[in-house]
């Protein structure tokens, strides 16, 4: 099951995130941002 979040983030942040989702690697920002909360956690862990 999958929660709605909402997040403020600055223009700078945001461009990054287009950037990155224009290479193709995820399919939008829901995706992006699970999968860089999961390396947080890997890194967090370690």
């Amino acid at each position: 099951m999958k929660q709605r979040v909402s997040a403020t983030i600055d223009d700078k942040t945001m461009k990054i995130i287009e950037l990155i989702l224009k290479k193709g690697k995820y399919r939008n920002k829901s995706h992006l941002i699970e999968e860089a909360i999961k390396l947080l956690k890997e890194e967090n862990d370690k």
